[in-house]
């Protein structure tokens, strides 16, 4: 049986979760005034990112286990 390493997402899609979880927050406050706003484009902006990249990450890691599976089929016979 073959056992796949468990990894969420790739380092660079790491380094750009992170900042993306870190401009949620920054989102919610203006630049210029400091006020809070009440429609944060960035947080909506940031939340899609967010779900894209878990997306992403979840095609790539079933596509790799179809072809290590495949790969195993094929050495059985």
């Amino acid at each position: 049986m073959v056992f796949l390493r468990a990894r969420i997402v790739d380092k660079y899609l790491t380094v750009i979760l992170i900042f993306m979880f870190v401009g949620i927050p920054i989102s919610f406050v203006s630049p210029t005034t400091g006020e809070f706003r009440f429609l944060p484009l960035l947080f909506y902006t940031s939340i899609g990112g967010v779900i894209a990249i878990f997306l992403y990450d979840s095609y790539k890691t079933r596509k790799q286990r179809q072809l290590t599976r495949d790969k195993r089929k094929r050495s059985k016979k």
